[in-house]
């Protein structure tokens, strides 16, 4: 155990320059009196750590001691982190690349752990793709983009007919399908056609952009943003228990936050937000008994119409 700390620490300090044994010490769960044990360690192992003294102080390595993975390149590194999504390192033309840092990784460690690639891979596998998704290659302009990703150079590409300046952030793989986001703004992928890299110049990254936090919101604004039908509808204690299962996820917690007091057999009245009349009612149509509808009268009439042709069914003798 101490000595994954110990390579920790000299990790850290590699990776962010110099820190305090404040700093230190929270982040590697200790005392900062294990700490300076940690650092007089790594001294005495010959590793060129030293104390800066006063104001702002702190460890640091000697300038230009870097501990190395057998030679791992910088493209090598950035797929080695993603090596968990092979078909989306394919599709972004980084295939190649992923398999020889995961190659080179492999062969930086102990001989009885070399077989921990193999041996993960019997155990997880991703496949990121809902089901009944058809096969469809990458779209043409992924390759350009994912090159101006990694490199931080602007792109002009054609979108909805007309030619626009972009400064694509990142790439999300979003159940089979790809999206860029240019600052703000989310394109899909396969909807940006003459993708021009203007490899000659960079632009400057927000220091303080987040693209899973970024991703995160604008997919919960998205997602919200479809809800634009309220329906008013009563649910059995079954029918309640049952809405995390059939109603949308981003209606949850509306149609909960609006749920009134129950009743004497213990039914609710809530209003669920959903994205059309059609999506309703087959919604409603899934909690069978355990639901019935308030509101709207259109929607009731159906549902009601749906539920006599169902009981003429079963009505009937075989």
């Amino acid at each position: 155990m101490r000595a994954a700390r110990l390579m920790s620490l000299v990790l850290l300090l590699q990776a962010r320059g110099g820190m305090t044994a404040a700093e230190l010490s929270e982040e590697l769960e200790v005392s900062e009196r294990t700490v300076h044990r940690d650092v007089l360690a790594l001294s005495e192992a010959g590793i060129p750590v030293y104390a800066d003294r006063g104001r702002g102080g702190g460890y640091r390595l000697l300038d230009g001691y870097r501990t190395r993975l057998t030679g791992l390149d910088r493209a090598q590194a950035q797929a080695l982190f993603l090596s968990g999504v092979p078909e989306a390192l394919r599709e972004m033309g980084l295939g190649e690349v992923g398999a020889v840092a995961r190659l080179k990784a492999s062969a930086a460690l102990p001989a009885d752990a070399r077989d921990a690639q193999a041996d993960a891979a019997q155990r997880f596998h991703l496949d990121a793709p809902g089901w009944f998704a058809r096969d469809r290659p990458p779209p043409e302009s992924l390759l350009p983009l994912a090159r101006a990703v990694w490199g931080d150079h602007p792109v002009t590409a054609a979108y909805r007919g007309a030619r626009r300046t972009l400064e694509p952030y990142g790439l999300v793989l979003k159940a089979g399908v790809w999206y860029v986001a240019a600052r703000s703004v989310i394109y899909r992928v396969e909807r940006l056609s003459e993708v021009e890299v203007h490899a000659d110049r960079c632009f400057t990254r927000d220091p303080g952009f987040d693209l899973a936090a970024f991703w995160n919101e604008r997919a919960a604004e998205f997602a919200r943003s479809l809800l634009k039908t309220r329906v008013t509808v009563r649910l059995s204690p079954e029918g309640l228990r049952a809405l995390p299962v059939f109603a949308d996820p981003a209606a949850l917690d509306e149609a909960l936050a609006s749920a009134g007091e129950p009743d004497e057999r213990g039914w609710v009245t809530l209003h669920l937000p959903v994205e059309s009349p059609e999506v309703a009612y087959a919604q409603i149509l899934r909690f069978g008994p355990e639901a019935e509808v308030l509101d709207p009268p259109s929607l009731r009439a159906r549902v009601a119409e749906a539920a006599a042709r169902l009981h003429g069914l079963y009505d009937r003798q075989v």
